[in-house]
């Protein structure tokens, strides 16, 4: 099988995530909260050989191919075809926690140049941009129901797209004439309503826009900060969480939450007396993001917005520790 996606930051993952020493046992077990083809899941099975993952991923036919990657590693690997905040949300009380965790929040090669739904303008696809193709909104959906207003704070809130508003108003007199169904036609609206000079700039004009709506239809950001609270109390106590970000909205939330479990008290000011324990959560293994070396990012070009932060859980933690951190 030809794999199109390279994993990011993978020798940082191994090394922070490893399974040996203290707590771990021989036998760990790890949850890919993010499976895509399977390159981390990979890798670490082979590293760590009594390792046992269980790889999540919304997008059946993605996890489809990482099935057939990964069958050589027989029954130390198993799969649940689902979003990774449902799985956390839901984990089962008396199941057996995971020593490790691991978050990659980046959309796969594979999605952009293989899948044909709309993820990248570089093919004249259908735009619908689902991880899911079997639920909720498409992309063109978006596109041609959102109000003028709506349609530009997404783009701006998501992507922050200094022509917002003008790619917003552009999209809406052109829908009036006929419904926006391919990446082509989205991509020339935007081509054609913003400046000449920001036409020819580092990144295609639309690439933002785009951005933006992939991450409304999937709604990566309002999945993300329940899901790290709940998968950090399905670990094990001594087990690491890992996630890796690519841009600043993921991190900002990563950080502020990983920031909370790390402090002694994080109880609200209109609370009168410390009732959240008065004791970290979490050591911070990573007091700086991890970023892609040079040679990475050389070598894999979508590393190169990459950031990796990791902690080790001392306790679980209560609805306290998601303070401060936005919602979307």
């Amino acid at each position: 099988m030809e794999v199109v996606h390279k994993p990011v930051l993978l020798q940082e993952c191994l090394c922070y995530l490893s399974p040996v020493g203290e707590p771990f046992e021989a036998d760990a077990r790890m949850i890919d909260s993010t499976l895509g083809e399977g390159g981390h899941t990979f890798n670490f099975l082979s590293k760590y050989p009594t390792l046992h993952i269980t790889g999540l991923d919304a997008d059946k036919v993605i996890q489809s191919r990482a099935r057939q990657r990964l069958e050589q590693f027989g029954d130390r690997v198993q799969f649940e075809n689902c979003w990774f905040n449902d799985y956390y949300r839901n984990f089962p009380a008396d199941a057996e926690r995971p020593d490790l965790i691991l978050f990659d929040l980046g959309i796969s090669v594979f999605h952009y140049e293989r899948s044909g739904r709309g993820f990248s303008f570089r093919h004249d696809e259908e735009l619908d941009m689902r991880l899911n193709p079997d639920a909720g909104e498409s992309a063109a959906d978006i596109v041609n129901s959102y109000k003028e207003e709506e349609l530009a704070n997404l783009i701006y809130l998501y992507a922050d797209e200094k022509f917002s508003r003008r790619i917003a108003h552009a999209i809406v007199q052109e829908r009036q004439k006929s419904r926006i169904v391919s990446t082509v036609q989205l991509a020339q609206i935007i081509f054609d309503c913003v400046p000449a000079n920001y036409k020819h700039g580092n990144i295609h004009p639309a690439t933002r826009t785009f951005q933006a709506l992939r991450i409304a239809v999937n709604s990566e950001l309002k999945r993300l900060p329940q899901a790290i609270h709940d998968a950090f109390n399905v670990l094990k106590t001594g087990g690491k969480l890992g996630v890796i970000t690519f841009h600043s909205l993921e991190d900002r939330i990563v950080k502020n939450y990983f920031r909370n479990l790390g402090k002694e008290c994080v109880c609200p000011p209109t609370v009168p007396q410390c009732v959240c324990g008065g004791s970290p959560c979490a050591e911070i293994l990573t007091r700086k993001p991890v970023l892609p070396t040079d040679e990475e990012v050389r070598d894999n070009s979508p590393s190169r917005s990459a950031k990796f932060r990791a902690v080790r859980k001392l306790r679980d933690a209560d609805q306290y520790r998601l303070l401060g951190i936005e919602t979307y």
